[in-house]
């Protein structure tokens, strides 16, 4: 199951990561998405040990939100070692999200 980031928690769970870490910026009234949220879960049980998995509810932490530029969801953004690898803005096929995560492997 994908972690649950908050402004609190972020820090600890992603910047100080030694693994690839998923992060989807998220809000319940999202139409899209809703449509990516499973999608982030199948990821997060099949990289599961391998990758960092997390979602952030932009509304319930706009800090993090904020620092991180998000104004359109569903963003997605890829990190390893507390830096952005890439970000995919926007409803994608789950292929796309994996081929990403695995580029950072």
């Amino acid at each position: 199951m994908a972690l649950e980031l908050t402004d609190a928690n972020f820090a600890e769970n992603v910047l100080s990561s030694d693994k690839p870490v998923l992060v989807d910026f998220w809000a319940v009234w999202c139409g899209p998405c809703r449509m990516v949220g499973p999608l982030v879960e199948e990821i997060s049980n099949e990289y599961e040990g391998k990758a960092v998995v997390g979602k952030v509810d932009v509304d319930n932490n706009p800090e993090i939100a904020a620092k991180y530029g998000i104004r359109n969801i569903p963003t997605i953004l890829f990190m390893k070692g507390g830096e952005i690898v890439d970000k995919q803005v926007g409803a994608v096929s789950k292929d796309v999200l994996a081929q990403k995560l695995d580029a950072m492997m």
